[in-house]
This record gives structure tokens, C-alpha cells and sequence, in this order.
């Protein structure tokens, strides 16, 4: 069997996640026995301060007789993650230019602003 041939035989579905710095590959491929498995790699992109960059890369090869385990293991991850914590991404907060937006029912009066810095001056000060 000529190289091209088995490359494409390997690749049997792929499907691709882009979250940011990081990216996520789904693939199904094919052992030499004809027989499917799962690879997931993660890709991060890292950037060197003269512009240049480059990607690490892990992977997880995922087999068929651990499939029923690794997909019931993840869901409950997922959902004690979600139940426990909610859909917000709380990391979103340690960004630079991160503003708390604020949900109320009650009037703007009511809402105290979060500052990011707060100078105390008394007018003897003045």
C-alpha cells in the first residue's frame, strides 16, 4: 500500500474546535487491523515576544472499549462542573479589560459601581 493511500485511510472523520489560544481535533482514525479509534488533541498557540510563535500539542488516543466509560465519566464532569459553578466563565474576570456588568431589578441609584482603584483623601489633605 503506497503512503498517500494509507494516510487517508487513517483519517476516517475529523471534526475541529477553535476556542481561543487553543484548539481542539476530533479524529477517527484506523488501526492496521481496520478497526476505529478516537484521537483528541489539544493544540496552544504560543506567541514569543519578537512575534514569532509556536504550538504545543497534546493528544489522548481514546479506544472503543473505553468509550462507554470515558463518555460517562465526561458527563458527569461536565455536569458537576456546570451544576456546581454555572456557565459563567469566571476567568473571564482576571482579564485586563474585564467591567462587572451589572443585572438588577432594582434602580441605578441602588448599584454601587465596583472601582478598580480607590484614593482616600481628607480635605485636611488639600
Amino acid at each position: 500500500m503506497r503512503e498517500h493511500d494509507m494516510l487517508e485511510k487513517e483519517e476516517i472523520f475529523s471534526k475541529v474546535l477553535r476556542a481561543g489560544r487553543r484548539t481542539y481535533f476530533f479524529d477517527v482514525r484506523a488501526t492496521k487491523a481496520d478497526d476505529y479509534y478516537i484521537t483528541i488533541t489539544e493544540s496552544k498557540k504560543f506567541t514569543e515576544e519578537d512575534g514569532s510563535f509556536h504550538f504545543k500539542k497534546h493528544k489522548i488516543y481514546l479506544y472503543k472499549e473505553d468509550f462507554t466509560s470515558f463518555a460517562e465519566i465526561l458527563g458527569d464532569m461536565t455536569s458537576y462542573v456546570l451544576n456546581h459553578k454555572g456557565e459563567e466563565v469566571i476567568s473571564e474576570r482576571h482579564q485586563k479589560d474585564f467591567k462587572k456588568e451589572y443585572i438588577s431589578d432594582k434602580s441605578d441609584d441602588d448599584i454601587i459601581p465596583q472601582t478598580s482603584s480607590f484614593t482616600n483623601i481628607e480635605f485636611d489633605d488639600i
